[in-house]
């Protein structure tokens, strides 16, 4: 049964199926405050957190407005492009227009780096409805002939803030410079910094403003807690007490790709089924870690805050900050991950002796102060940690490298061949092989006539002539 609240805002009948079909009834106030004018032709400027539904705001009438037509787009050309600062995000854009656009005839592709290029120039030479893309690969398209941007007729700038923390401001300038100045365009941002506000007003016409927040701000919603740990014990303790909190579905951040690929093996072999997320990943991986990450398979997600951009997941309960960020803004975005759409959630800071001055950083900026953890399953995860330190003590680290190698068939069996191979002798030094002519050395004479004499019998003889004694002698008293 289609929602009457979604009908009130002037969309039509296939809308109104797909929308039922994804199980929506009442729109967010971002979608209410949106639609409308958007269906109006105009330009909007929207201030929005992530999981308020602003992706469906601005997709509902571009497919409204693009499905009521006849012509088909040209080759190699796109009517709507929506602009986006990830991957990942523009990945779960795309999926939005499939879902909602599902009743239609309309044409939709998602480009973005760090995959093959061909296929995307493929499905825009065809020419597109909507394209949804990364700055990058979108000028990259363009330059290469791929893509035109003369006939957009519609342009959403997403997470516009993300943009600018990324560095793509420049690159979205650029973009905005190629495409017509007739056009309908729509910003979303959470924040509202000075260069995005600049920028808006740029390429904005006389925009309608909306600005939602939500009734009570996510961190208010979120139990967070912080627990002191010695950094060389925090592996450990994470992991007893994932297992002691019994965490359904969790992100967990930490600052550097190589350690999240650690973390994510350690805790692996605990019996947590865990898997890293970061830029040195392929694309291909990261969107398998992602849909493994939606259907359950892995239960633990271990990122870097570049990666974790844009990821859209519904029910993750709980959110660790095995490291502090350096930045106390970052600290809000990682935990905003839980609690989404007015969902309870829970944020533990693993706190080691130098992240104090980063905690307090934090503090400041909640204007709070962060509580300090106890319970039972912290106590638990601290007697995680001691086992495992005795453990450690009593099994030193060149012993458990070497257990952990031999583990590993495959590494066993290359150290075994290795072994095998006979080392490597230096011909120079060593005997000549047979069949191999010994090289002659001849050294430089130190008297005339010398030279030529030692050369013909080396000729002769195949032996390395003599450096003669003398030179300059010093004459004796």
């Amino acid at each position: 049964m289609n929602s009457p609240a979604f009908a009130s805002l002037g969309l039509g009948e296939s809308l109104l199926s797909a929308i039922a079909a994804e199980g929506y009834i009442t729109p967010t106030p971002i979608q209410a405050a949106s639609i409308p004018p958007l269906l109006e032709g105009k330009d909007l400027l929207a201030t929005a957190q992530t999981g308020t539904g602003k992706t469906a705001a601005f997709a509902l009438p571009i497919i409204q407005l693009l499905s009521s037509r006849q012509s088909r787009p040209a080759p190699r050309s796109v009517t709507a492009l929506v602009v986006a600062p990830t991957r990942e995000l523009a990945a779960q854009i795309d999926a939005s227009f499939a879902a909602y656009a599902r009743n239609t005839r309309l044409s939709h592709a998602c480009v973005f780096g760090g995959v093959g290029k061909s296929p995307q120039a493929k499905a825009a030479g065809r020419g597109l409805d909507v394209l949804v893309a990364t700055p990058g690969r979108l000028l990259d398209l363009h330059s290469e002939g791929s893509l035109r941007l003369d006939h957009v007729e519609f342009v959403v700038l997403d997470e516009a803030d993300r943009m600018l923390d990324m560095g793509f401001i420049h690159d979205v300038k650029r973009i905005f410079a190629l495409i017509p100045e007739r056009r309908q365009t729509m910003l979303f941002s959470a924040t509202m910094p000075k260069d995005i506000a600049t920028l808006a007003a740029k390429v904005l016409h006389n925009p309608v403003r909306v600005s939602v927040s939500p009734e009570k701000p996510a961190v208010e919603l979120i139990d967070q807690k912080v627990v002191f740990v010695d950094k060389a014990d925090k592996r450990a303790f994470l992991g007893g007490l994932i297992h002691a909190q019994e965490a359904g579905r969790a992100i967990v951040f930490t600052r550097t790709k190589h350690g999240a690929d650690r973390l994510a093996k350690s805790l692996h072999a605990t019996g947590i089924p865990a898997a890293a997320i970061h830029a040195n990943k392929s694309q291909g991986h990261r969107t398998r870690t992602l849909e493994d990450f939606r259907s359950g398979s892995v239960r633990v997600l271990v990122a870097t805050d570049l990666a974790a951009r844009g990821i859209d997941v519904d029910g993750i309960t709980h959110v660790y900050n095995y490291e502090l960020p350096e930045v106390a803004e970052t600290y809000v975005h990682r935990i905003g991950r839980t609690a989404r759409a007015g969902a309870s959630g829970q944020a533990v800071a693993l706190c080691d002796a130098e992240e104090k001055p980063l905690l307090k950083a934090i503090e400041r900026l909640l204007r709070k102060d962060v509580p300090v953890a106890a319970g039972p399953e912290y106590a638990a995860a601290f007697e995680t940690a001691r086992l495992a330190r005795i453990e450690a003590a009593a099994n030193p680290p060149a012993e458990r490298e070497r257990e952990e190698r031999y583990r590993d068939p495959r590494r066993a069996m290359q150290e075994r061949r290795a072994s095998k191979r006979p080392a490597k002798t230096d011909r120079a030094a060593g005997p000549a092989r047979s069949g191999e002519r010994k090289p002659v050395r001849v050294e430089r004479p130190s008297g005339p006539g010398q030279g030529a004499r030692q050369r013909q019998a080396g000729a002769r003889t195949g032996a390395p002539a003599r450096r003669p004694e003398g030179g300059t002698r010093r004459a004796s008293a």
